[in-house]
């Protein structure tokens, strides 16, 4: 998949280009969906699939609050990838790009930059100033100039609706089994492990590789996870605890993983993390002896929920390094 981040790199339209345009936060079953309707009608017209997405996510800029984002910007467009698009056209969203009209998106983005043919988009986008660019204005623009437009009606799973706003709910309240029903796939964490108080393993009995939250971040539940961990080409279990260790008076925000049946050397190395199972949440206890024993009872029913998925975890393995 060829990734564009200005559109000043395009230097003549696609041919026959199939379109869908979103934000795509998290790239969930709904999103996955309209990317499955553009490579089918591309693949049709002989043309070129393509994804158009924002940089940041335009609500980080149009919201004083900003948004809680499911995914970062090179997780989506390795998720994008993985769905067969042709291409990806990153769009870097400002104040100023905001402030274009909706008439001005078609006629130069559209129609001149991207030479849309088909455009496919969800059964509540709109885009443009005051967002002037919902569905009827898109449909009678296509009438107009001569390109179609599909829309993919909203999309269940478990009578929930899949939509980014309903993952983020389902994250932050630690219910990571339907989480993963509308994402398609385990909620994941990433980052570089850092060094950390080196507490675990000298004094607690049970090394963990660090990794640091963002408050600004999408946080789960505060609490302990039965997880997948994805190192160097390899999956491990293991127990991951997100939180500020009040055991310690501690306030800042930390992910620490144990990994099951390791013991490499990994500071500055990237890990992923898959969320499984919520197993509870984070306590104080009366000092470290209390703490350890608790933590051999997590691992121990962590090791136990991974043997019973042993099978859906190795083809979640095999879906991370085919990516």
């Amino acid at each position: 998949m060829k990734i564009i981040r200005d559109l000043n790199e395009i230097t003549e339209p696609f041919p026959n280009a199939c379109v869908t345009i979103g934000n795509f936060d998290g790239v969930h079953l709904g999103h996955q969906l309209l990317f499955e309707e553009v490579v089918q009608r591309a693949a049709r017209c002989g043309g070129t699939s393509v994804a158009m997405t924002f940089d940041p996510h335009p609500l980080q800029i149009l919201r004083p609050d900003g948004i809680k984002l499911i995914s970062t910007c090179d997780q989506k467009a390795e998720l994008i990838e993985h769905a067969g698009l042709d291409v990806l056209v990153i769009i870097p969203f400002s104040m100023k790009f905001a402030g274009i009209s909706a008439d001005f998106f078609v006629d130069e983005i559209l129609l001149q930059t991207i030479g849309v043919k088909e455009l496919v988009i969800g059964y509540d986008y709109a885009f443009g100033k005051g967002r002037g660019g919902n569905i009827d204005f898109l449909k009678n623009q296509g009438e107009e100039k001569g390109f179609s437009v599909t829309v993919v009606e909203a999309h269940y799973e478990n009578d929930m609706l899949v939509s980014s706003t309903k993952v983020r709910e389902l994250v932050s309240e630690g219910r990571m089994a339907d989480a993963r029903v509308l994402l398609g796939r385990y909620y994941q964490i990433r980052g570089e492990v850092q060094l950390g108080k080196q507490r675990g393993g000298k004094e607690i009995g049970f090394p963990t590789a660090n990794l640091h939250i963002d408050r600004e971040d999408l946080i789960t539940k505060m609490g302990v996870y039965v997880c997948q961990v994805i190192c160097e080409g390899k999956c491990y279990g293991g127990v991951l605890n997100i939180g500020v260790n009040p055991t310690f008076g501690e306030e800042r925000l930390v992910a620490e993983t144990h990994i099951f049946d390791f013991d490499q050397d990994i500071y500055g190395k990237p890990i992923k993390v898959n969320l499984l199972r919520f197993l509870r949440g984070e306590q104080k206890f009366s000092g470290i002896a209390e703490l350890s024993t608790q933590i051999a009872k997590d691992v121990e029913q962590a090791k136990e929920i991974l043997i019973q998925q042993q099978k859906e975890l190795t083809i979640s393995c095999g879906e991370q390094f085919n990516r």
